[in-house]
């Protein structure tokens, strides 16, 4: 997608269906912005909510006390991530139990990020879950869980092609996913160039495009270096001369992602995924757009 000139006209006559990302908190003043974000996002009636998980499980209580809340407290349906990092089988499997335990009936399984850091070798843990496939038929083997696992418009900064990465995901759904979630992506031309080649590979579950809102460009940009996420150059113009302007950057922020979502809901997107950062307000403006309203019976507890 070449820089977009126009705001869609769109009007959601088509059903829009989103899901929202949420990460752990790891102090009081992070909860608070948790739960006002999930407050805020919950009457929108989300498809699903994710809940993140740490490297090596570092946020694992976080993870599950935040998954326990959200299956007590709200009539949300939380997806709980999971990944194979710095932990063996039986370690990972019974992180499985005790979210079937909780009530969680889906996952979001991921290999994981490298202990040593992104960008690092990744080294599989010693009687562990050497890769995402083999985690995804772990999961299904303990249980009827629906799996989310991760697809890459412009591959996996550790994959040697793009085919490779549709051969991994592949793998991941000959294992047993069902459906997928991309990594955050600018340029919408890139995704749809990414489908055509993984339907071609025979590959039919759903793929949610993952939208991030730039709620601070210098950050994402950084971000998306190390996910190998292209940054256009125009949108590094939108935001130039913005650092210390928060009030226009959040403007310039809702315009760049309107136009983003829009664009992909005319091309016939009806499934999106947000990575909300626990920050609610671009996210619930983007929904606004698209037709999303507040449901008043199923706001949460």
């Amino acid at each position: 997608m070449s820089e977009p000139t126009r705001l869609s006209r769109h009007t959601s006559r088509c059903p829009v269906n989103v899901s929202f990302e949420f990460f752990p908190p790891k102090n009081a003043e992070m909860e608070t912005s948790l739960w006002e974000s999930v407050d805020r996002l919950a009457p929108l009636s989300p498809s699903f909510v994710s809940v993140t998980y740490g490297a090596g499980g570092s946020t694992r209580e976080r993870t599950h006390s935040t998954v326990k809340r959200l299956i007590d407290e709200t009539s949300l349906k939380p997806a709980a991530h999971l990944t194979c990092v710095g932990a063996t089988r039986t370690e990972i499997d019974d992180v499985i139990r005790e979210y079937a335990a909780a009530g969680v009936k889906h996952i979001v399984a991921l290999r994981g990020d490298p202990l040593t850091g992104i960008g690092t070798k990744y080294e599989p843990t010693a009687d562990g879950y050497a890769q995402t496939s083999d985690l995804v038929a772990g999961i299904k083997r303990l249980g009827d869980f629906k799996i989310a696992v991760s697809a890459y418009p412009e591959a996996h900064p550790e994959s040697p092609s793009l085919d490779a990465d549709i051969d991994a995901l592949k793998m991941k759904v000959d294992a047993g996913a069902d459906h997928a979630i991309t990594q955050f992506f600018f340029d919408n031309d890139l995704y749809f160039r990414y489908m055509d080649k993984v339907r071609a590979r025979g590959i039919h579950i759903p793929i949610l495009p993952g939208i991030v809102p730039v709620q601070n460009f210098k950050q994402t940009a950084g971000f998306a270096k190390k996910c190998g996420t292209d940054v256009p150059a125009w949108l590094a113009s939108r935001f130039e001369g913005l650092e210390n302007d928060v009030a226009t950057r959040k403007l310039v922020a809702a315009a760049v992602c309107a136009e983003q979502v829009l664009d992909l809901i005319d091309r016939g997107v009806t499934d999106l995924h947000f990575y909300t950062m626990n920050k609610a307000d671009l996210v619930h403006a983007i929904c606004h757009l698209v037709g999303l309203r507040a449901q008043v019976d199923k706001v949460a507890a």
